[in-house]
């Protein structure tokens, strides 16, 4: 397919609400849009009608609703973190608990409004990708509430490192099949996926499990997902009596935070935060962090900040964490990136490994991998913030699955 042009950089007008995208084109902004072979494109069409009639019909809604309440254990809750916020000794650091929902974090939402709308459409087989294996155990979860036939692609190597999830996906019978190509992680997993997905269209339904993809993909995962920011808010007035000073949430391919993130762009006085991969080192192939060293580019079906060499081809990356280990970002992220309405930072290896001991000992917590590079970020910044502000970090699954591969990691430490 030829490179297409990149459209001029857009910014919000002066009056425009920072939240009214994506356009009917599913652009946000410059970002986004649907880049995909022919055989892909009424497939994303009849997704895209079925989602607009899903959206306008209230037994949709109310069917959804039930299964996040009664299946899934929504709403969440909002936990002040109080022996953290002592270590820090600052600012007020609270948790949204998505550990807590059904699988251990935050992706069924997603998995069972798409399981839905497949399920609308008259699809019966669903594939899926994974990289930290949650997506993965959402999807088979969702597949059987509802009866659908199961596909996961993962990486060889995610395989390894997440062998709890994959336990998992297997038992609730999910086919997951490994790939070998690449990096065998994240990236290679969702190219098998939309391989796959070209030649059974007609008969499957790919449940994405991130905020990228073509149109409309990014923003059916960021609606499915906005319910993290839409009980945040609920809650922080419940809870702290008025709205957080600052949200922190880790930004891979971007679900968890477009979820939080979303209900709350409009609310110019709430500082917004997403916290990316920083790896071992700033080197290209060391890290994750498409927004803080990427430029756009096409990935995976849209346009978005991407992670690539001089000639445009996408980069090796790396990060501990599984579900971070991604060389782009949803198109949303992109579009608040470049608008500032979202701060973009990144955290090393270390320090996620660090914070996830430390939150460990503190709170009686294990937070995934993932969710440690935004804890860490939260803890810094609490020290240098006054006691009377608040910071929410979105905790957007939990380290069971992490457990042996950070014990794996402290013995190699120790061999050194």
């Amino acid at each position: 397919m030829p490179s297409p042009t990149v459209p001029p950089a857009v910014h919000p007008g002066p009056s425009a609400a920072i939240s009214e995208v994506p356009d009917a084109l599913g652009r946000f902004g410059r970002y986004g849009g649907r880049y995909v072979p022919e055989t892909l494109s009424a497939a994303l069409e009849q997704l895209q009608a079925a989602y607009e009639d899903a959206r306008a019909d209230p037994a949709f809604a109310a069917e959804l609703d039930q299964l996040l309440s009664a299946f899934v254990g929504r709403p969440t809750p909002l936990l002040f973190a109080r022996r953290l916020t002592e270590y820090a000794g600052g600012a007020q650091i609270w948790f949204k608990r998505e550990d807590l929902s059904h699988t251990g974090a935050h992706k069924i939402n997603n998995t069972l409004g798409q399981g839905l709308l497949a399920i609308r459409m008259g699809k019966k087989r669903i594939i899926a990708e994974t990289g930290a294996g949650q997506h993965g155990v959402a999807t088979a979860t969702a597949c059987a509430r509802f009866g659908l036939d199961c596909v996961v692609y993962m990486g060889s190597e995610d395989i390894r490192r997440q062998e709890p999830n994959v336990r998992s996906m297997r038992m609730m019978g999910a086919e997951v099949r490994p790939v070998e190509s690449g990096s065998r992680t994240l990236r290679d997993a969702i190219n098998e996926a939309m391989r796959d997905w070209m030649g059974s269209v007609e008969t499957t339904h790919y449940i994405i499990g991130s905020v990228v993809g073509p149109h409309p993909f990014p923003r059916i995962v960021r609606d499915f997902q906005s319910v993290i920011g839409q009980e945040t808010l609920l809650a922080c007035r419940r809870d702290i009596g008025r709205l957080p000073d600052c949200v922190v949430a880790c930004v891979g391919g971007g679900s968890n935070a477009a979820g939080m993130f979303y209900p709350l762009v409009d609310h110019a006085s709430i500082r917004l935060v997403g916290v990316e991969a920083g790896g071992r080192s700033a080197k290209p192939g060391d890290h994750a962090a498409s927004l803080s060293f990427g430029q756009p580019g096409i990935l995976h079906g849209s346009l978005s900040y991407v992670l690539q060499d001089a000639d445009g081809q996408t980069s090796d990356v790396h990060s501990v964490s599984a579900g971070l280990d991604y060389p782009g970002v949803g198109p949303e992220h992109s579009y608040w990136h470049d608008a500032g309405r979202v701060e973009y930072t990144s955290v090393t290896d270390e320090e996620a490994l660090e914070t996830f001991d430390l939150v460990a000992r503190r709170e009686g917590i294990l937070p995934a991998l993932e969710t440690s590079h935004a804890l860490a970020w939260a803890v810094k910044e609490a020290s240098r913030r006054p006691a009377n502000e608040t910071i929410v970090v979105c905790l957007s699954g939990r380290g069971d699955k992490d457990a042996a591969e950070i014990a794996r990691l402290r013995a190699l430490q120790g061999a050194d």
